[in-house]
């Protein structure tokens, strides 16, 4: 068995030979693998271990903002090359001791709402996470890693920032590329990587909750060996991370690698794909098995109305489950929060038009008592 272990006392930037948090073909690969050995993987939270246990809100704002994600890799799979499909399989994702939940000033999904900064810390024991901030909340193990993909090709860096940059012109949101705080610095890989905020078709940050332990990613390959990375570990996420961070963590994801040869350029698999044997989680969480639900419909608060607007169905949902809490005693910092870690929008309908739906699940077995 073959691994890459990092020292957790130390920031990337303190051991760059042992991972990256920019996306390039041209960064060096620490291990090389063959199909069908078990790999170990140890990684670090998003923050880059800057967010750490008793750390009050306030220190925060010192934080370096363009490190997101620490990925460790890449693993070099022999064998593997453009046109093929690689399956990993996560054999098992260990959770670290400590997490953490911020909302942040400016991002996440009601961003508009939360100008201020909030931080919970969690406990993390027994399969569970519990945190001070969040008296009376357990919320149970759905550990996976949020961020994980495949080198893309020199081509698909040039695409991609292009397509991105062009969002950005015509006024919308993306993280084009930018040297600062870029590991590896200097050079080509830091002046033209691609930031790991946003999945794309080399998969990255989907921070999709039901790859836990078991389950099975599949990305077309862009280069030769693959070169696969991973980090930024959740121990538990609702479907939406609406704050726009889940319960945050270090961790270590053993994985295994099948190369499925030319599947991707024979079927045109452009997009990544994931399956799970088994439940991804306990069935009783996963359904959820005791919940209330919000529903949110695509009307502004003004009483407009807008058609086939599924974010703007959302973003009520989301809003009638904040009120929900806060009607049960809990201030709109928690209430986001317990959104992010626990509670899953989802689509109820989306052919009803005008009003599309989305509902907004939350389990009741997280409140203790």
């Amino acid at each position: 068995m073959k691994s890459i272990e990092i020292d957790r006392e130390k920031r990337l930037k303190e051991e760059p030979a042992k991972g990256h948090n920019r996306w390039h073909p041209n960064i060096t690969p620490v291990i090389e693998v063959d199909p069908g050995e078990e790999v170990v993987l140890e990684t670090r939270d998003a923050s880059d271990v800057q967010v750490t246990p008793g750390m009050s809100v306030e220190g925060l704002e010192g934080l370096d903002t363009k490190v997101a994600h620490p990925l460790t890799g890449p693993v070099y799979i022999k064998g593997a090359v453009p046109g093929d499909l690689l399956e990993i399989e996560y054999l098992d994702i260990i959770p670290q001791r400590h997490g953490w939940t911020r909302t942040r000033p400016g991002s996440g999904f009601l961003r508009d709402l939360f100008p201020q900064p909030f931080l919970a810390h969690w406990d993390i024991a027994d399969g569970w996470a519990t945190s001070p901030q969040l008296p009376g909340v357990r919320i149970p193990n759905g550990s996976f890693m949020g961020t994980a993909g495949l080198a893309p090709s020199l081509a698909q860096v040039e695409e991609w920032t292009r397509r991105e940059a062009d969002l950005v012109r015509r006024g919308g949101i993306a993280s084009l590329p930018d040297p600062e705080d870029a590991v590896p610095w200097g050079g080509s890989i830091a002046e033209e990587g691609l930031r790991t905020i946003p999945p794309r078709e080399n998969c990255g940050n989907v921070d999709a909750k039901q790859l836990t332990k078991g389950s099975r990613l599949l990305i077309p390959v862009s280069v030769d060996g693959a070169l696969y990375s991973v980090g930024d570990g959740h121990f538990a996420q609702g479907d939406s991370e609406c704050c726009i961070t889940a319960i945050e963590m270090g961790a270590t994801a053993a994985v295994r690698f099948t190369i499925h040869q030319g599947e991707a350029a024979r079927k045109n698999i452009r997009w990544p794909r994931f399956a799970h044997p088994g439940y991804f989680a306990a069935p009783e969480w996963a359904v959820p098995r005791n919940f209330i639900a919000t529903m949110g419909m695509p009307i502004r608060d003004d009483g407009t109305q807008e058609g086939e607007d599924l974010t703007l169905a959302a973003r009520n949902a989301l809003i009638n489950m904040i009120e929900l809490l806060q009607e049960r005693g809990w201030s709109r910092e928690q209430a986001y929060i317990i959104c992010s870690v626990a509670v899953d929008l989802r689509i109820s309908n989306a052919v009803d038009l005008p009003n599309v739906t989305v509902s907004a699940f939350l389990p009741e077995d997280i409140f203790q008592g």
